[in-house]
């Protein structure tokens, strides 16, 4: 009996609250019924509650332009966390693909030799990105150095044991690149015991780059 009652008097409550919208809507009740279809609807322009952020090329925040090429470079978290290159959606080089390695990641070159040997024949337009990893400037000499510069580097000249690095030049450019983040390997300022914090570099870069960047 207690349950029956309980169910009349959700009825009730129920039709009396129809009845009330009914009767706004018939009697032009401007005040109740917007408020309450407000609540029921959602913004004409708002996401759907299941609606999933559009992702661009690399991660980037928002898509790169016409003629324009996406890239994210991440250099190494100490001596633990390797770095990270992605170009036009493509993970060249990561930890989880094992083709990392401590020094300059170009393409796993770590002996200045075998570097010297693969970037000095690269062409005009021939885009390079590089990410640290652990140590990058201990065994560059000063051949690799300005064959960097050349590329486009302001920091490669002052590059020191653990400075973490990233970049992103080309064969050919007429000026330095804007593509370039550098941190000294600094006690003041490290965020990990000997090794400063990971850098971060993304962007789009134009497909005419022995023009400019």
């Amino acid at each position: 009996m207690r349950l029956a009652g309980s169910l009349r008097i959700v009825v009730i409550a129920l039709c009396v609250g129809l009845t009330w919208i009914l009767a706004s809507v018939m009697l032009g009740n401007q005040g109740a019924f917007p408020r309450i279809q407000k609540l029921l609807t959602r913004p004409e322009n708002s996401p759907a509650p299941d609606a999933k952020p559009k992702r661009h090329k690399c991660g980037l925040p928002q898509a790169c332009p016409d003629q324009h090429f996406s890239f994210r470079v991440v250099s190494g978290a100490a001596n633990v966390i390797g770095p990270k290159l992605c170009f036009e959606d493509r993970m060249v080089m990561s930890s989880v693909q094992n083709n990392v390695g401590r020094g300059l990641n170009v393409v796993l070159i770590n002996d200045v030799n075998d570097l010297l040997k693969f970037i000095r024949p690269l062409y005009d337009g021939t885009l390079i990105m590089v990410a640290s990893y652990d140590d990058a400037a201990t065994k560059m000499n000063e051949e690799a150095r300005k064959i960097f510069m050349d590329l486009g580097s302001t920091a490669a000249k002052e590059l020191a044991f653990r400075d973490s690095w990233v970049f992103l030049g080309a064969k050919g450019i007429e000026d330095k690149s804007p593509f370039e983040l550098h941190m000294k390997n600094s006690k003041a300022t490290n965020k990990y015991e000997g090794w400063p914090e990971a850098l971060e570099l993304e962007g789009c870069v134009p497909a005419r780059t022995n023009e400019t960047l």
